[in-house]
């Protein structure tokens, strides 16, 4: 992270602070805002209150940017964070002092790990009252809490605005951070005085990158004739991961497969960003709903190319010794977790300059294969629908440009193994923090996101999820969100309760719920809102079927059982058995 106390107000960079005597004088609010809407950003998520009021007051005089209110701030800051992955800008959060501003810490950490460009804007009591015990004192004078020690280490920059004069090159600063590669958060911490006190209205800020991207090095050269002499002997398996999504890199990437005539798997949360229906595609990797396909093709390759990703445990479960045994190349802006030739620099540079360097592949060097096989799990015990099932029928109702939005847990695993991405859409798992709850935040952020706002986003996730943030919902109805929201309802924690079974010998129960009619809850609390309840594949394909066609939200809960395993590695070590889609 870049300290704020690093930095000084720049005489010519950034915000060259004009003293003329004839610029208007306007609240710091009001030129905050101003500067958001010339950097593009149209919508600001987030939770009021008495020390962020005057922030939501200036964007309720905005004409260009519109703040959206939500029901908690975890949340708010998923919908910071889903608007950035689906919009491809800077996703903007806002949200008081005290424990408003600590709730957005969570989701905050998501965003760091992912490297998602989100802006945190956080209300503190006036710089007057510091040490003094104000109410919310987070200045950390006299022994109060320092939120800028808490929020340092979730973000690339964070800094407090000391003065309204400082406001437009210290968001410059921020900006400038979230938007670098590798990118991240940025947090200003705005003191209630600050905000309410005056400031020239000349727009001035410019964001600009921290450094110059990495140049392309030597490694470059290496690189390419590693992946030639593979591509001539047993051929490369190419590794994918949500960099690419991040970089706008998509195009890129099928050229560079089909110039290597390679092999392609992806990262449990980089499905999206290769056709999973090309023949190419050998599935995912990792132990979080990965496919034996993958660890098959790599045993049979020359190399392993990994693009977009630092290749973390939960994407090189079970690959580990065969990465060991190839020459491995990587493309990513940051070092990755396994010894390779790294070419540093953005991805958006970095991937063309690879193809312009690399002569034809030979062609045919794998043959025919499985396209993808899949995991088989033990027989279900109990009743309801299986994960299997449920994303069969899912599949098949998805719009081709749908975004879905996948949370932790045996569903979030089920998903990653059995649910194909939208051929023109999104497809969002976050398993850098693997915060439950995170879909329901990020699928209305993604409904605000244009110009790649999609025609419907869908949020999949379990009962326990929806316990925790699930009546973000009430965000969707209030704004009348394109959003179909997918329950798979087993009564529990449910990858909890596997573990207990696998490992502690299932001799407890604190994992399990009393049975619940969540789909009869919501009716009777948004009697305008779909929401209806599936016990079989035909009631789900009716009810997804009416989704497509309600202008706002839906909600369906879908009954499942607990004791289903799902398609983990960890889990199914001793029964796994691959079988044919």
């Amino acid at each position: 992270m870049q300290s704020a106390d690093s930095f000084s107000p720049p005489t010519g960079g950034i915000a060259n602070h004009s003293t003329r005597a004839d610029v208007t004088q306007v609240r710091t609010v009001d030129r905050l805002v101003g500067e958001l809407a010339s950097l593009g950003v149209t919508h600001v998520f987030g939770v009021s209150g008495a020390n962020i009021e005057d922030l939501y007051d200036a964007l309720h005089r905005s004409a260009t940017v519109t703040g959206i209110l939500a029901k908690h701030e975890f949340s708010a800051g998923t919908m910071a964070d889903g608007y950035a992955r689906i919009g491809g800008g800077l996703g903007v959060v806002t949200t008081t002092s005290g424990g408003g501003a600590l709730n957005v810490v969570a989701a905050l950490g998501e965003a760091y790990t992912s490297r998602i460009p989100v802006l945190a804007l956080i209300g503190e009591s006036a710089t007057h009252f510091n040490g003094r015990g104000a109410f919310q004192d987070s200045s950390g004078c006299n022994g109060t809490l320092d939120a800028e020690r808490i929020f340092s280490p979730v973000s690339r920059y964070c800094a407090r605005v000391s003065s309204p004069d400082e406001v437009a090159w210290r968001l410059g600063e921020a900006v400038s951070a979230a938007l670098s590669s590798p990118g991240g958060p940025a947090v200003l911490l705005l003191p209630k005085n600050v905000q309410q006190g005056l400031t020239d209205s000349v727009p001035t800020v410019s964001p600009r990158p921290q450094a110059d991207p990495a140049p392309l090095d030597r490694n470059l050269s290496h690189a390419s004739s590693v992946l030639e002499s593979a591509s001539r002997a047993g051929g490369v398996l190419v590794i994918a991961g949500d960099g690419v999504a991040r970089a706008n890199a998509r195009g890129s990437l099928a050229r560079l497969v089909d110039k290597l005539d390679a092999k392609i798997a992806v990262t449990p949360d980089a499905k999206d960003v290769f056709d999973n229906t090309d023949p190419r595609f050998v599935g995912v990797c990792g132990g979080m709903g990965g496919h034996p396909t993958v660890a098959e093709t790599l045993a049979g390759s020359s190399a392993c190319l990994l693009i977009g990703t630092r290749l973390p445990i939960v994407a090189r479960d079970g690959l580990e010794d065969l990465l060991a045994s190839l020459p491995v190349v990587c493309l990513s802006p940051e070092q990755p977790y396994v010894d390779a030739v790294v070419v540093t620099g953005v991805l958006s540079e970095t991937l063309p300059a690879l193809i312009r360097r690399l002569g034809e592949a030979p062609g045919g060097v794998f043959g025919p294969g499985p396209h993808v096989r899949h995991l088989e799990a033990p027989a279900r015990p109990g009743g309801g629908l299986g994960y299997r099932d449920i994303m069969a029928v899912i599949e098949e109702a998805l719009p081709s440009d749908a975004a879905v939005f996948v949370d932790a847990g045996n569903c979030g695993a089920a998903a990653i193994h059995h649910l194909p991405a939208p051929r023109h859409g999104r497809f969002v798992v976050t398993l850098g923090m693997g915060g439950m709850g995170y879909t329901f935040g990020a699928a209305i952020g993604a409904s605000f996101a244009a110009p790649n706002r999609p025609s419907r986003v869908y949020v999949i996730a379990g009962d326990g999820s929806f316990y925790m943030h699930g009546f973000e919902l009430h965000t969707a109805v209030e704004y009348g969100l394109p959003i179909t929201f997918v329950i798979l309802n087993n009564n529990a924690h449910a990858m909890c309760a596997t573990r207990v079974r696998v490992f502690h010998g299932d001799g407890y129960s604190n994992n399990r719920f009393g049975r619940t009619d969540l789909a009869a809850g919501i009716n009777a609390m948004f009697p305008s809102l779909d929401a209806r309840n599936a016990a079989s594949a035909e009631e789900l394909t009716r009810a997804l079927a009416d989704a497509h066609t309600t202008p706002g939200p839906t909600f369906i809960s879908v009954d499942c059982d607990v004791d289903e395993v799902p398609p983990v590695t960890l889990f199914l070590e001793k029964e796994m058995v691959p079988c044919p889609r």
